[in-house]
């Protein structure tokens, strides 16, 4: 925090931000462990639907109104098909056809697009700063990709997915945004899991295949995990931090997640961590800091 006339930091948004950095980023190399065994549909709809009942009763536990108002239904709808259904079918089939960390790379592509939306679509105003931080994020995710090149080659549908996912969660993250939806974090995360859920249990019980069978321990919990903790928490997380900030800084700010998903692939599949991607997440820990700095009005 600087003078009168400097630039101040949202500090609940950047304590959201170092949460949502954390539980996503490491999220992101579990995806492969548990579809070994559960089909991508199936783990979905059963991680989907429970982070949702769990986060509507923990609402209701607090004594969380768990209505949201008729005229917001339409955006809650759209957002959550657009975002969620999109974002963790096409994520989660991306991290098993390319390495995990790609994956994220590609996926963290987001803020780029949510930016650019909010600009050449939307009409919103960039500041000379926004778009400075824009130009080192895409720095950032080129360096981390670069080393990602031929696993792309190699598998075509897994660089379009990691891209499709990155775009329906811009696209849903901005028109939750613009709907102005008055509910708690909670409330508005709980309910969109669920909606999201729907389609994606439909389809894992039309195209599901092999008989019923008990998953592995290990598979067991890392669903339980997944399910409370990234799906769970770092929703809510990220819904907080688009309630706070413009959705174009709200996605450049999470730019940091794709790093630590390398830094974990790096220690639990050991995938190379090297001067680029040390440069890489210089980049985006440049376009954080200029992101996260608002100006504050004398």
């Amino acid at each position: 925090m600087t003078g009168p006339a400097g630039p101040v930091v949202n500090r609940r948004a950047l304590a959201l931000l170092a949460l949502l950095t954390l539980v996503w980023g490491t999220n992101w190399p579990l995806f492969p462990v548990v579809l070994r065994e559960v089909s991508v549909w199936t783990f979905r709809a059963l991680s989907m639907t429970g982070a949702g009942l769990l986060l509507l009763t923990v609402a209701r536990l607090r004594g969380q109104p768990l209505a949201i108002p008729r005229r917001h239904w339409r955006a809650v709808l759209l957002g959550a098909l657009i975002y969620l259904a999109v974002w963790n079918i096409a994520s989660a089939l991306a991290a098993v056809l390319i390495p995990s960390g790609q994956a994220a790379v590609l996926g963290f592509t987001m803020p780029l697009w949510a930016a650019l939306i909010g600009w050449g679509v939307l009409g919103e105003r960039l500041s000379p700063r926004q778009w400075l931080a824009v130009a080192l994020a895409g720095c950032g995710v080129l360096l981390l990709a670069w080393r990602g090149l031929g696993a792309y080659a190699q598998a075509p549908l897994g660089l379009a997915l990691a891209l499709l996912s990155a775009l329906g969660w811009a696209v849903g993250t901005l028109i939750i945004k613009r709907s102005g939806v008055a509910v708690p974090a909670t409330v508005l995360t709980g309910w969109q899991l669920l909606v999201a859920s729907v389609p994606i249990t439909v389809c894992a019980l039309a195209i599901g295949s092999g008989s019923w069978f008990w998953p592995s321990p290990l598979t067991l919990l890392v669903m339980a995990y997944i399910t409370v903790v990234p799906m769970g928490i770092g929703n809510v997380a990220w819904f907080s931090i688009v309630g706070l900030l413009p959705a174009n800084v709200a996605g450049l700010s999470s730019i940091l997640v794709p790093v630590v998903a390398m830094v974990t692939g790096a220690l639990v599949h050991g995938e190379p961590l090297g001067p680029v991607q040390i440069a890489a997440m210089a980049c985006c820990a440049a376009a954080l800091a200029l992101t996260m700095m608002t100006p504050r009005r004398g």
